[in-house]
């Protein structure tokens, strides 16, 4: 393996915690707190893998060089990638804070929150796969 494959890396975490967050929300409504609790975390430390990586690829094995897509999807993919981006960035935070409230028993507040956060957190992981899979042809091989 070498940093080139960080990626295919990425993909497959991203698509983990969309699995966790959906099997977490799933656990939730099914009153099966301690389940619901361990998938969360566990989409937690998967998405914070996923930042780690991806900082990795795109400062250490690219050097920030961007990957540009020019194809004929590029207004399509554009717009996906900024909300993406955006929605990242206000994800993290939200995420956090969520989690936060849940492990100080803040549990009012937690569900409040994380009916906003939720959503946000789940179009991040599946827009991410998504993103991977329009600039996979892109990816220089290791």
């Amino acid at each position: 393996m070498s940093g080139y494959d960080l990626p295919t890396v990425n993909a497959v975490l991203n698509a983990t915690s969309t699995v966790l967050i959906i099997g977490g929300y799933l656990a939730v409504r099914a009153r099966r707190i301690r389940l619901h609790q361990g998938l969360m975390l566990t989409a937690l430390a998967t998405s914070a893998l996923f930042l780690t990586s991806y900082l990795v690829y795109h400062f250490v094995v690219r050097s920030g060089e961007a990957t540009r897509y020019e194809g004929e999807f590029r207004s399509v993919y554009l717009a996906l990638l900024l909300s993406h981006t955006v929605l990242a960035a206000v994800a993290a935070p939200m995420v956090l804070a969520t989690v936060f409230l849940a492990l100080r028993g803040r549990i009012d507040s937690h569900r409040r929150f994380a009916k906003v956060t939720l959503p946000i957190w789940l179009y991040v992981s599946v827009t991410g796969v998504v993103i991977y899979f329009i600039l996979k042809d892109l990816y220089p091989q290791g």
